[in-house]
């Protein structure tokens, strides 16, 4: 049996309350889209079996607890975005084994990734899900017997919402996109083979996007709006490095390569006709006998055609006469 806490479709507001560290046997719990604030109770650490923890799109502050990564140890997804989160991403995180969705989107999350995110090692798995547990950003359960849920998810990938009922494979998910993040993206998140949503755009990042395994499948919008980045996904070359496409020296050395062949094959002719053209008429022009005996040969050349038209056309006429 699965034990569920999710709030109704009216709007909770105030700050979560202690008293929910008291179900120690909950494993889902899905407040999202309140208006809860303030920081998270620290008596949700003794709620060890959770799977799932989605408290995304409310007003929770604060920096986030470093006790869910050590306590909450179960836990498969973990969304808290769109809420008011401050602070570095916790190292502590890095504890959560079992996670396959991650999703500190829209916070006000600052300082570097944490390197140890390879630790994410069943998102390097590649296995099919016996429970009814599945991952997303938005979860909603119908209720089919008092005992049992069917899980579907809703997906919010770039704008668009993408519905899934009750996936076989658990989609792995890292979203830390709209933060204040800094540094430079870790190598070792390439370490990470099934990753298969990577979001880090719109930070304050910088350096090159490592490239390798997973990282290079993921395209620009992956790292969009990290303006001091750099690297082959975003097509943008790094200090140091060739423009990336067709070299720009290349180009040029090209250009001139092809200006040089036609600027001489354009002199031979050029030479060539000068050379044929003073080579033949230059002596007719400036040598009287010679140009006296062209205008003869033109004259009697001009004579036989004429005589050869004449012949031609009186053999005609006498044809169509006969």
């Amino acid at each position: 049996m699965r034990k569920k806490s999710s709030s109704p479709k009216w709007k909770a507001v105030g700050k979560i309350p202690q008293s929910m560290g008291t179900l120690v046997n909950l494993e889902a719990l899905v407040l999202r889209h309140n208006n809860f604030i303030g920081d998270l109770p620290f008596t949700l650490k003794n709620c060890t079996r959770l799977d799932i923890l989605d408290l995304s799109e409310n007003l929770l502050s604060g920096p986030i607890p470093s006790w869910i990564g050590q306590s909450l140890q179960q836990l498969q997804i973990l969304s808290l975005s769109v809420n008011h989160f401050n602070g570095s991403v916790p190292v502590h995180l890095c504890y959560l084994r079992q996670i396959h969705i991650l999703d500190l989107s829209r916070n006000n999350l600052s300082k570097g990734i944490p390197t140890c995110l390879r630790n994410y090692t069943a998102m390097m798995e590649s296995r099919v899900i016996t429970s009814q547990i599945v991952m997303g950003r938005r979860i909603s359960s119908t209720s089919i017997s008092p005992l049992i849920y069917d899980s579907n998810v809703l997906l919010m990938w770039k704008g668009q919402d993408h519905m899934y009922w009750n996936p076989e494979n658990l989609l792995k998910s890292i979203d830390l996109s709209s933060n204040d993040l800094t540094g430079k993206i870790p190598s070792t998140l390439s370490k990470i083979d099934r990753l298969a949503v990577l979001d880090l755009s719109n930070n304050d990042l910088n350096g090159r996007i490592p490239w390798g395994r997973q990282l290079q499948t993921f395209d620009g919008s992956s790292f969009e709006g990290n303006t001091n980045l750099c690297g082959q996904q975003l097509n943008k070359s790094c200090p140091g490095d060739k423009p990336i496409g067709t070299p720009e020296g290349e180009a040029v050395d090209g250009e001139d390569e092809d200006s040089i062949f036609y600027g001489a094959l354009y002199m031979s002719l050029g030479l060539g006709f000068f050379t044929g053209f003073w080579g033949l008429l230059g002596p007719i022009l400036l040598w009287k006998p010679w140009r006296i005996a062209y205008q003869r040969f033109l004259i009697r050349l001009t004579d036989y055609i004429l005589l050869m038209v004449e012949v031609n056309m009186a053999k005609c006429h006498m044809w169509f006469k006969g």
